[in-house]
């Protein structure tokens, strides 16, 4: 009786790890985050300090409390990860409870509830933005005007520990909104959009990121390499962030086109708020997006387009956040049509034939 051979299967070998993804993305947004750092001094440290440690705590707690190994998940990255994303987007001075209670929530609402890392619906950093937004607005568009560390105004430390802990007795001064904040208090107010921009918006400050804004947004330029490192590692894929730009640059610059008054530009839109964060480091999280180029592309589309809506016709400045999420909740639908084709079968999931055996006899 002839015999069979069986060898092995051609099993794919990634060299990857969640560690090691979890730190490239800390690496790749360093440069961003360490300049937010600077230009705001102790306080954004006390800040980004006080979420890890928020979101590290409660990671250890669900993890205890449900019986899972607490070492090898809290050192994996994911809940470090998850608090630096989510201080990256808070105002650098917001008081120490904002990040508190933004590092908690993340971890024990937006991951643990969920299952943990890569079960979660919503990006968990997202979630706890957009929850700390909606419940302490003052606290959240309270913005600090740059003031580099070790620069004669900058607030030395025991200052800066007074502003972070809620005892510093007059801090509005040094606080002043975003670009995106005057734009919409200004429209409000009946003026005109070059109104609104005059002596608050320069494409060169914002492109290297002398200007207001959250923790780790304010330079294009910073985030932009940083997000090149991650196309170039293979951390994310171009789609998104590619889809997502577009979406904005097209639908602003068709807008301002036709009514340069009442719209931004391209450059106004790319380079104001977490547009580029949003498209390189938040927006692209493998967990919570489609998991198909072609899913991907409109999951990206999707997130621009809305962020563009809500900056124009919604209730607050930047709409990043919510646009996320919102295309977070429908990625299970977005997978469920544009999934990728399983290996051996067609799109609709029926078995491809083998082709037809060669008639060898025919050829003797």
């Amino acid at each position: 009786m002839a015999q069979t051979e069986v060898i092995g299967g051609p099993h794919v070998r990634a060299p990857s790890s969640v560690p090691r993804t979890m730190a490239l993305v800390l690496l790749a947004s360093s440069p961003a985050a360490g300049l937010g750092l600077y230009l705001f001094g102790w306080p954004a440290l006390n800040l980004l300090m006080v979420t890890i440690a928020a979101a590290l705590l409660s990671e250890t707690l669900s993890l205890w409390l449900m019986g899972k190994p607490v070492r090898s998940s809290l050192f994996d990255g994911s809940a470090l990860l998850t608090a630096w994303l989510l201080a990256l987007t808070l105002p650098p001075w917001a008081p120490w409870w904002i990040g508190a209670l933004g590092g908690a929530f993340a971890i024990l609402i937006g991951k643990q509830v969920f299952g943990g890392i890569g079960q979660n619906l919503f990006n968990p950093a997202m979630l706890a933005r957009v929850a700390l937004l909606i419940s302490f607005p003052l606290e959240m568009t309270t913005w600090a005007q740059p003031h580099p560390l070790f620069a004669a105004d900058s607030p030395d430390f025991l200052t800066a520990l007074s502003i972070t802990f809620g005892t510093a007795p007059h801090i509005d001064g040094m606080t002043s909104a975003t670009v995106l904040g005057y734009v919409k208090t200004g429209f409000t107010q009946g003026h005109t959009l070059s109104q609104s921009l005059t002596g608050h918006f320069a494409p060169t400050a914002s492109l290297l990121g002398d200007t207001n804004g959250s923790l780790g947004e304010t330079s294009a330029l910073l985030v932009v390499l940083g997000g090149l490192v991650l196309l170039q590692q293979r951390i994310i894929t171009w789609q998104i962030p590619l889809a997502m730009l577009a979406a904005i640059a097209a639908l602003s610059g068709l807008f301002h086109w036709i009514d340069p008054e009442r719209y931004g530009g391209v450059l106004f839109h790319l380079l104001s708020g977490g547009a580029l964060l949003g498209a390189f480091f938040i927006a692209t999280d493998p967990v919570t997006s489609p998991s198909s180029p072609r899913g991907q592309l409109l999951f990206g589309a999707g997130c621009g387009a809305l962020t563009w809506v809500i900056r124009t016709w919604g209730g607050y400045p930047e709409g990043v956040a919510f646009a996320v999420l919102l295309m977070n909740a429908v990625t299970p639908l977005i997978d469920h049509y544009l999934r990728p084709r399983v290996y051996g079968r067609t799109r609709r999931g029926e078995p491809l034939r083998p082709p037809a055996p060669r008639n060898e006899t025919s050829d003797e």
